[in-house]
């Protein structure tokens, strides 16, 4: 039977926040502990990260320890799962190399996430070609461990099937079965696929200033918690309002669960009857809020909890990162001598090309 291999990760530009959390690192979490995979590899993706960054090293390189610290304090566990540096992996640039002329410059410009991320930076025709190519390198990533799941945000289905594309193309053209088509894992809660930002904005960043991150003290939560965007048109407790793009209810079904009423909100059986509460009128933003705090905070504490213990051990932490990268290294490896092996460019590791070529040029092969 086939292994079962998880890739994914996050671009270090910053803390991760809770949109992260229900986006992918609770599934993460949650597969890692299944016992269902053969191997699971998460990625500090900063080489990525490097490709609208490249002006900032130091904004990527200062974030390393910060998504590992966020990691491990979410629940990854190094015993079952290899966190990696992308950096230090060299196989995974020279299989992107390879990969560039699998691909044209018309379908990297029909990728629907990199028109959307295009759009956002405004890079007009200053577009950095490392940028450009990102879907090149993430299929570079996951090809590089055989991965076979990828747990992703809806976003990323453009570029997961870019690499399905790459994959195919390759096997076709080399006549070989050397790399693997992978599935993605799509959050199964539909609020979960893109958390907006607590001002109901539809991205969550730190240049906004409206995420709400994992190492944020309680009062930082919940100050964010109580200042976020509801129904500007809900003025009184009595007035009807909308749940429809009201932030406070997106997160709600997020992150809510039965037996957080029985504990926060008894006058509730669940969240449909809040709602339904809050539709009709009689419900004010403030309880609501403050019920979202309450779940915010029983979520958040373990993780601040253990991160708290980690900050005390940073060697312990880069040991985590030394060791996955290393191991990760070696997986990857393997993969790229199979690469170049269907490629038939491992000259000095095939000896029949050698035989070959003394036979060609001593008129063995017939020419003299």
């Amino acid at each position: 039977m086939a292994e079962k291999i998880i890739l994914t990760g996050d671009r270090p530009t910053g803390r991760l926040h809770i949109g992260h959390y229900v986006g992918s690192l609770r599934r993460r979490v949650e597969l890692q502990n299944s016992g269902g995979f053969d191997e699971i590899y998460i990625m500090i993706a900063d080489a990525q990260a490097l490709t609208d960054n490249f002006d900032d090293p130091d904004k990527v390189r200062e974030n390393i320890m910060e998504v590992a610290l966020d990691y491990l304090s979410a629940g990854i566990d190094p015993e079952k799962t290899h966190i990696l540096i992308q950096s230090q992996i060299p196989e995974l640039t020279e299989l992107t190399f390879y990969y560039s002329d699998l691909v044209t410059v018309s379908r990297l410009q029909r990728n629907p996430t990199v028109k959307t991320e295009l759009g956002m930076r405004g890079f007009g025709e200053s577009i950095p070609v490392g940028f450009f190519t990102y879907p090149i390198s993430q299929a570079a990533d996951i090809t590089a461990f055989k991965a076979t799941t990828v747990p992703a945000g809806e976003d990323q289905q453009p570029m997961i099937e870019q690499t399905r594309e790459i994959v195919r193309k390759f096997n076709s053209v080399y006549h070989t079965e050397t790399l693997v088509e992978p599935e993605i894992l799509l959050p199964q809660n539909e609020a979960c696929m893109r958390l907006p930002g607590t001002d109901g904005r539809e991205k969550m960043s730190k240049s906004l200033g409206n995420g709400i991150y994992l190492s944020d003290p309680a009062e930082e939560v919940k100050k964010k918690v109580m200042s976020m965007f509801t129904d500007p048109d809900h003025l009184r407790v009595e007035d009807p309002g909308k749940i429809e793009g009201n932030t406070v209810f997106t997160y709600l079904d997020a992150f809510a669960r039965a037996e957080h009423f029985a504990e926060y909100a008894p006058d509730y059986t669940d969240l449909e009857e809040m709602k339904a509460h809050y539709r009709k009128g009689g419900l004010g933003d403030v309880k609501v809020k403050k019920f979202l705090n309450n779940v915010l905070q029983e979520t958040l504490e373990p993780i601040r909890s253990r991160r708290a213990r980690f900050e005390k051990d940073i060697p312990y932490v880069y040991e985590v990162l030394k060791k996955g990268t290393e191991a990760a290294e070696k997986k990857a490896a393997g993969t790229l001598e199979e690469v170049k092996r269907a490629m038939r460019i491992n000259y000095f590791e095939d000896t029949e090309w050698l035989e070959t070529q003394i036979r060609k040029f001593s008129g063995q092969d017939g020419r003299a």
